[in-house]
């Protein structure tokens, strides 16, 4: 194609970032910008070529078009800003409502009875505490809320629901630099591993569409012998072998912790071919996937505490 000034694009002179007086970027930093502004100046090439090609009549009623576009993305982005205050002030609003809960299911206080229930069902209550073992809190609350969620549910494993017991409390929060959110998992002291907040963080490139950047997980402390992402397989030595012990071979397994090792995207892209690259979609789509249900856990129903309490003691 040629350029404005009849030469080839073969032969043009080199785009030089000097001319804009960016030498404060780094050079990664420059050959980024360079190849959006080439972006943005191959697409108004292309427009401009198509609208060459129309009618003039037809050109002008596409270039109408493009204004009320151009409305549209004002008001849309507007919409986003607007979005983004009101969802921030009522997470403010929320937050009386978490620690009350939090409160509850780790039984710093009692709970009082927002409806005052039937005399039958207290008296039923009362008597079928007497004799069981009275304990604080709601036991097991976040597990059995993760298990209720069909996403959830099937990241969690059996060997994983010891260490989910002693989860006490998740939070949610947005975060501006870079845009994205993140979710704090905090737990009590446990057998398994040392942290007492595990947290993963996603960048987004652009929040509102949104299209994940990377994610970023807290590295876990494992206590020994107590991975449950990794598994120890035995096998017996062969007939015959010197060796009489068995032999020992750890292998990575299934496991909600594995949320806290997202994958990661290569540093050069040209590094991993088209399958490869494929997978790693994957594989991050169903981590955002997981990452966008835990803020949407809800407080567990009636029918749901009721087994809870049936299953374990009368709170």
């Amino acid at each position: 194609m040629a350029n404005k000034n009849g030469g080839s694009e073969e032969n043009a002179a080199p785009f030089n970032m000097a001319d804009l007086g960016t030498a404060v970027l780094s050079e990664e930093d420059r050959a980024e910008l360079v190849d959006v502004i080439k972006n943005k100046l191959q697409n108004l090439a292309g427009q401009s070529e198509f609208l060459e090609s129309l009618s003039p009549v037809v050109r002008k009623r596409v270039t109408s078009l493009q204004e009320i576009q151009s409305q549209h993305d004002e008001l849309e982005a507007k919409f986003f800003e607007e979005r983004a205050a009101l969802e921030a002030k009522y997470q403010k609003l929320y937050e009386p409502l978490y620690s009350k809960r939090y409160e509850i299911v780790n039984g710093v206080v009692d709970a009082e009875s927002v409806k005052s229930e039937p005399a039958e069902e207290n008296a039923a209550e009362d008597k079928a505490a007497e004799g069981m073992l009275v304990l604080k809190g709601v036991p097991d609350f976040w597990l059995t809320a993760m298990k209720n969620n069909e996403v959830l549910a099937e990241e969690i494993s059996e060997r994983d629901e010891g260490a989910l017991k002693y989860l006490k409390d998740i939070k949610w929060a947005r975060i501006d630099n870079p845009k994205g959110f993140k979710l704090d998992f905090f737990f009590d002291t446990n057998p398994y591993f040392k942290n007492s907040v595990l947290t993963k963080t996603y960048h987004m490139i652009d929040e509102d569409e949104p299209i994940l950047e990377r994610a970023i997980g807290t590295e876990i402390e494992w206590y020994p012998g107590k991975i449950l992402t990794q598994k120890v397989l035995k096998k017996k030595p062969k007939k015959g072998s010197k060796n009489a012990k068995p032999i020992t071979k750890t292998e990575d397994c299934e496991s909600f912790f594995n949320f806290f090792s997202p994958p990661q995207v290569p540093d050069d892209d040209e590094d991993i071919d088209e399958d490869t690259a494929e997978q790693l979609q994957n594989l991050m789509e169903q981590d955002y996937d997981i990452g966008r249900v835990v803020p949407n856990l809800v407080l567990l129903n009636r029918e749901n505490a009721h087994q809870n309490v049936s299953n374990n003691s009368i709170v």
